[in-house]
């Protein structure tokens, strides 16, 4: 088994019902914030975190996905010959390296622990990430990178954390913590959406995980928990007695980018935190609240 983290799992088979219209004819992946893709910002952050080998696990109508970590060698020529080189260079970061990218079609949409256990055989016997791209997270260490590096101090299960109020718990999978503090905590149980004030605490997992294989052969089982679907937080919950597991409370701001209010906020967050945006996105706030009061 190899002892660093070199797969990640990207799950992008979902439908987006939440954006439709907009998600009617393309991805919900491919939703800008600002002007790069969701999961471009997913498979930056693997790339930081030193992921070499990038699993999608795909569904119907995702063909946009593909096309978009792949050449396009008409509209490369176009800015090559009319000298945009800056726009040129930028086009070709979002490159993936021949053979270090792979697809997997879910046929059905059976859930999270289903959409991981797809990819099985592509990370085969070594431990691996999964990334949610509707989790999108600024930070100055990117947070997979912050995991990596807790994974190389404790081994085992490593999940990102953070508190959420207690009556938003039943939207997460909640880590029991046994009472502990600090930026790394043990995982004594996992709990997937407890129903309203049944939560162990309020620290949910948000989507940025580092897995045993050994989950595989918990999802084997194909067993249906919270909303009828195969979770992978019931997978990793047998695996707690059997190996280190952790939640790191990471460092960094997240934001839902499922949820409409969560995705203009990123929007607005990843603008002002740009140098070529910021002063004119603080100015147009400034416009908007004037022109509310």
């Amino acid at each position: 088994m190899a002892n660093r983290v070199r797969k990640a799992i990207f799950p992008v088979g979902g439908m987006g019902t939440r954006f439709l219209p907009a998600t009617k004819a393309m991805p919900k992946e491919m939703l800008p914030v600002v002007d790069r893709p969701l999961i471009q910002y997913a498979v930056d952050e693997a790339r930081a975190a030193g992921i070499e080998q990038f699993i999608f696990v795909t569904g119907r109508g995702k063909s946009a996905i593909e096309d978009h970590f792949d050449h396009s060698v008409e509209l490369e020529g176009l800015l090559q010959a009319r000298s945009k080189l800056d726009a040129l260079a930028e086009l070709r970061e979002t490159l993936l390296p021949p053979g270090d990218i792979a697809y997997v079609r879910q046929q059905e949409p059976l859930g999270l622990g289903h959409a991981v256990w797809c990819a099985r055989h592509l990370v085969g016997d070594e431990p691996f990430a999964v990334l949610l791209a509707d989790d999108l997270i600024q930070a100055k260490i990117p947070c997979l990178k912050q995991m990596v590096d807790v994974f190389a101090e404790t081994g085992g299960n490593v999940v990102a954390a953070m508190e959420v109020p207690d009556e938003h718990t039943s939207r997460y999978g909640i880590i029991d913590a046994g009472g502990a503090t600090g930026n790394i905590r043990p995982v004594r149980s996992l709990v997937e959406k407890p129903a309203a004030g049944t939560a162990p605490s309020n620290l949910a997992v948000i989507g940025r995980y580092i897995l045993m294989p050994e989950v595989f052969r918990e999802l084997e089982r194909q067993e249906t928990g919270a909303g009828g679907e195969i979770q992978l937080t019931d997978a990793m919950a047998r695996l707690i007695d059997r190996q280190p597991f952790h939640g790191l409370a990471f460092e960094g701001r997240r934001f839902d980018c499922g949820d409409k209010l969560g995705f203009l906020e990123a929007n607005i967050a990843f603008a002002l935190a740009r140098d070529d945006l910021g002063p004119g996105t603080r100015e147009m706030l400034k416009r908007l609240g004037d022109a509310a009061t």
